[in-house]
């Protein structure tokens, strides 16, 4: 089998090819590396390729599987977002001011070599993970690869990058308001943000979560087995259909309800809507009752920046509008962190429970992706009044600290992605991935990623 046609393939598909014999992963290794590269040229996803750790990798993956052990992903690639702590590697965060290699691997990186995927490299992001778009001083912009001139959303907008413009099938994602979700959503991808807790690696005052984009269910409800912690595997849920759920739409803005909804995703959600219903799902309008979530969760996200933003080697080289929004944290009593924490787990609590549904679906954000340096030159405070009119719908299941998903729907007349976000409660990550999965299943067939090839400049 043609490695370099496998590298585009789903992660599942690429370990079967393995398991079979089909490709060796130090072949398929080096085929992503070459699409990497390409791919990197066109979308500028990559802060960091890594062919001399890859070819390691994967010469042990193969070893590993000629003494006759398997995994479900065993010697598959993977890009790593550049929040990670890997030894050896600097964890840039996406800004000039750490310069610090690691000593150690963290506890992501560990969980994935333990299971024996190959990091080919490091993904790009904005300064802190803060924004929603991925641009930065260090790093430059990172495109869409499904139309450069639009962002790749962000945080973690260099791993959707990756994965959306044919380099890997999986990259490691985080999300402490929404950092899988948006990227996910520009770039037709999935993104599934773990309830809080299952993963290991959180920050943020309990917001952030680490997990993974790829283009099928299956395909991250099986990274997120290998690294995490569920009470139920979610590769299984995602085999498995659920029983019949009440299905609760609120299109609504969490934050400016009169705030309107860009018509093709409008009816890209009322789309699923209507495909779960017809599934024998119970599909009601209902409307969240957000309370005074948007500043609880603002509490804790400026105080975890300026938390973050103590952590770097040279403060002075941060970002003008990242230093800002560090600034306001830091004027956060932590009391005031520590009542925003309770009214959160409160929230996941009843958010749903009290709407009676089992099942939430919103839209991801109010358009799809916008133009690239929609948000530059602005200074921190009106780049996160920006974000939180374009992004309102994620962050509350941050600060919830329950499950959330988006999966592709459609495309616009442009041709840019459009997602639904599918959000239940807590600890019910295994029902999220077996409704995204059934959805995902009942849609017709959605383009995943770029409409052009690596090789293509687009």
């Amino acid at each position: 089998m043609d490695a370099a046609a496998l590298v585009t393939q789903a992660p599942l598909a690429q370990a079967a090819a393995l398991r079979a014999g089909h490709v060796s992963a130090v072949d398929l290794a080096e085929a992503s590396l070459r699409a990497a590269r390409q791919v990197d040229a066109r979308v500028n996803a990559f802060a960091e390729l890594d062919p001399d750790g890859a070819h390691t990798a994967a010469q042990a993956a193969d070893r590993r599987r000629a003494a006759g052990e398997d995994g479900p992903l065993l010697g598959v690639p993977i890009a790593l977002k550049d929040d990670l702590d890997a030894a050896g590697h600097v964890t840039s965060w996406g800004t000039r001011a750490r310069t610090t290699p690691a000593s150690a691997d963290g506890p992501v990186v560990a969980a994935i070599r333990t299971a024996g995927l190959v990091p080919i490299g490091r993904t790009t992001l904005p300064e802190l993970a803060v924004y929603g778009f991925t641009e930065s001083e260090r790093f430059g912009v990172t495109r869409n690869p499904v139309d450069p001139g639009r962002t790749s959303g962000g945080s973690s907008g260099g791993s959707a990058a990756a994965v959306a413009g044919g380099a890997v099938g999986i990259a490691t994602a985080s999300d402490g308001g929404g950092s899988i979700r948006i990227p996910a959503s520009c770039c037709g991808l999935v993104g599934i943000k773990p309830g809080a807790g299952r993963t290991p690696g959180g920050g943020w005052n309990g917001l952030a979560v680490q997990g993974c984009v790829t283009r099928r269910v299956a395909d991250s409800a099986t990274y997120l087995d290998l690294v995490g912690d569920f009470p139920t595997p979610l590769a299984a849920a995602a085999e498995q259909d659920p029983p019949g759920l009440r299905v609760g739409v609120d299109l609504a803005s969490p934050v400016t309800p009169a705030l309107p909804l860009d018509p093709e995703l409008d009816a890209a959600v009322r789309r699923a809507a209507d495909v779960l219903a017809g599934l024998g799902h119970d599909v009601r309008e209902v409307r969240v009752r957000y309370g005074a979530m948007a500043a609880g969760f603002v509490a804790r996200m400026l105080h975890g920046v300026a938390g973050a933003a103590a952590q770097v080697d040279d403060p002075s080289l941060l970002e003008p509008r990242t230093a800002e929004v560090a600034w306001i944290g830091r004027r956060l009593p932590d009391a005031a962190v520590r009542r925003a924490i309770r009214q959160g787990e409160a929230f996941g609590r009843r958010a749903l429970a009290d709407l009676g549904v089992d099942v939430l679906l919103t839209p991801p954000a109010r358009g799809p992706a916008v133009p690239v340096g929609h948000w530059a030159g602005r200074r921190g405070l009106t780049t996160m009044l920006g974000l939180a009119q374009q992004y309102a719908h994620t962050p509350p299941w941050n600060h919830a600290g329950v499950p959330a998903a988006v999966v592709p729907v459609s495309r616009s007349e442009l041709g840019l992605p459009l997602a639904v976000q599918c959000v239940v409660g807590p600890d019910e990550d295994a029902r999220l991935v077996s409704v995204a999965a059934q959805l995902e299943r009942a849609l017709p067939a959605v383009p995943r990623g770029s409409r052009v090839s690596p090789g293509d400049p687009g």
